[in-house]
């Protein structure tokens, strides 16, 4: 392998991250995930995003291979709702402040010391950076040692891409064979390379957790649904078949877990319409927290939770439901539905971007947006437990193959043709061991421009 942890720096560059505040969907979770596995495998990583402004804006982690720098911080800290609050005003900030300091503190130092540098920018908050990073190391005479690739995980802010200019960058580079299509009617062919999940989550659950929390719910049917409140995440499909089975004699249990976004006020709305009762509640810590509220509650429907439910108790939910709805119309990657395998849970997927789902096998995946159809499939794996079972014991079956320890392998592979492709020059020698200093970046602590 040409890109080895001895000659290599990885650069993350990502809006969302690791911090409560900086996650609003699946891109925080994915670049956690990819930073710390990498950073694990022994590269010098870091990771660059939006983070929470009263946290430290430079942090080490995993003995010092992973760095962490919160960016735009003096923005957040007037811009409290999240990394996406403030939007436009960080994106300014970060295209005017981030590529020099970048530059100065990590990619110099690194190809100095005789290593190569791989630089991978996500979504489209980071384009414009990507360009600007580029044409200053062509400026230096540093673009010769820097992979750069930017990766596609939605199509949002497609519009706003000069897709041209970005092309002349960096590599182009997607999650999933639905996505290479969307990229393509925008006039470029990328790469796939697939989301990945930590090997810690393909693990079982306390197993007496998991009995306490069924009997709590108490349900013919007790499913789980998180994401966005967003239309492509088809919730009035998942509200409306809860309503259908409640109509006809089931006892259902709907626990979910939403956003900030309008939506939801259109969904819970709904949710009323259909006949069901709805009880909105913070997050418990522990599972046991959360059986005591259906307890407690038994007359509820759909629970509502209203703040950030923590990985440890969603490893355990997801075993537990009988069907975790990641549902979505228009679905990426499907990184949820993945994690769901990887818990021992039972998947709910569409059909667009999940390419490791396969209907009755590892998944129930949905072809139409009919909320008949998911009725059908819920009263299917009640009907037939034998197949639900196998179901839950192939998804797991499948989360192996896509441990980030996996995916990375895939990765580096890629690099080796991205770096063809940009003409980088490697090293012919191992590196001289100088460590990278994690300096603190120098930010701008007001607007430029």
């Amino acid at each position: 392998m040409i890109f080895d942890p001895h000659r290599t720096v990885f650069v993350v560059l990502s809006f969302e991250g690791p911090d409560v505040y900086s996650q609003a969907g699946g891109l925080g979770v994915r670049v956690k995930g990819l930073s710390r596995a990498v950073a694990q495998l022994g590269f010098q990583t870091y990771l660059y995003f939006c983070g929470d402004p009263d946290l430290p804006s430079a942090e080490s982690q995993e003995n010092g291979r992973l760095v962490l720098r919160r960016w735009c911080q003096w923005i957040s800290a007037r811009h409290r709702g999240g990394v996406y609050d403030g939007e436009e005003e960080k994106i300014r900030d970060w295209n005017a402040s981030l590529p020099p300091s970048l530059i100065e503190e990590v990619i110099a130092p690194a190809v100095g010391s005789g290593r190569n540098v791989v630089v991978l920018g996500e979504e489209w908050h980071t384009s414009w950076s990507m360009s600007l990073i580029s044409d200053s190391l062509y400026y230096r005479g540093l673009r010769d040692r820097v992979v750069m690739l930017w990766n596609a995980n939605n199509t949002f802010g497609f519009h706003r891409i000069n897709w041209t200019v970005l092309a002349l960058a960096a590599t182009i580079t997607t999650v999933s064979r639905y996505m290479k299509f969307r990229v393509w009617e925008r006039g470029h062919n990328p790469i796939v390379i697939p989301n990945g999940i930590p090997r810690a989550w393909i693990r079982d659950a306390d197993p007496e957790a998991v009995s306490d929390l069924r009997a709590a719910a108490g349900a013919d049917h007790f499913c789980f649904k998180i994401g966005r409140f967003d239309p492509d995440k088809r919730w009035m499909m998942a509200v409306t078949a809860a309503g259908y089975l409640k109509r006809h004699g089931k006892r259902v249990r709907l626990l979910i877990r939403g956003g900030r976004e309008p939506h939801g006020g259109e969904v819970l709305t709904h949710a009323q319409h259909q006949g069901l009762n709805i009880l909105h509640v913070d997050s418990p810590a522990e599972p046991a927290g959360l059986a005591a509220v259906f307890r407690q509650h038994p007359e509820a429907d759909v629970v509502n939770l209203t703040s950030f439910v923590s990985d440890p108790m969603l490893g355990v939910i997801y075993p537990t439901c009988d069907a975790v709805l990641a549902n979505s119309g228009h679905e990426p990657f499907g990184l949820v539905g993945l994690e769901v395998m990887a818990a021992g849970g039972l998947a709910v997927t569409g059909a667009t971007g999940e390419d490791y789902a396969s209907a009755y096998r590892n998944a129930l995946v949905l072809e139409t947006d009919d909320a008949i159809e998911l009725v059908t499939e819920l009263n299917l794996i009640q009907q037939r437990p034998k197949l639900a079972a196998a179901i839950r014991r192939r998804g797991r079956t499948t989360a192996r193959t896509y441990t980030w320890e996996k995916v990375i392998d895939q990765l580096l592979l890629r690099v080796e043709f991205a770096a063809a492709q940009q003409a980088v020059r490697l090293p012919l020698g191992p590196a001289s061991g100088v460590e990278i200093p994690g300096r603190r970046p120098r930010r701008s602590e007001a607007p430029l421009g």
